[in-house]
């Protein structure tokens, strides 16, 4: 028994004695978020979306036959106010000043010498936006 223990303590100060190897530990994050590789960024979002229960309501409600055929008649309507508009400023009767009033917003635009411009207001909140369209006069 002896022996034994005198043994186990050779060998045991000899490995005590012997170099260790060892190396930094680094931590690398995977989301580019926190500066991970920029091509996980994709597979990352998937994986999240894949895992989103949550859904926009108003998402399933844009997707059903009457709100696209809704969407595609105001868009058209609105087309055809906007060529009124271009006809009235721009067409064979040029008008030099004149006010359109629909749905809640009222345009009016005025001609000056060298442009024209367009104030398009939302009668709800007073907001307005200005387009000024530069003419381009003929020189003979």
């Amino acid at each position: 028994m002896k022996r034994f223990v005198a043994t186990a303590l050779v060998l045991g100060g000899l490995t005590a004695a012997s170099p260790v190897m060892a190396q930094d530990l680094v931590h690398e994050p995977i989301s580019p978020t926190f500066g991970g590789n920029a091509f996980n960024s994709s597979h990352i979002l998937g994986i999240a979306n894949a895992q989103n229960k949550n859904r926009d309501p108003r998402s399933q409600d844009r997707n059903n036959q009457a709100s696209i055929f809704a969407r595609q008649l105001e868009s058209r309507l609105l087309s055809a106010l906007s060529s009124q508009i271009v006809d009235a400023i721009f067409g064979e009767n040029p008008q030099d000043q004149g006010t359109i009033t629909f749905g809640g917003q009222t345009i009016e635009f005025f001609r000056g010498l060298d442009e024209v411009t367009l104030i398009i207001r939302n009668d709800d909140t007073g907001e307005e936006t200005r387009i000024v369209i530069p003419l381009f006069i003929e020189v003979d």
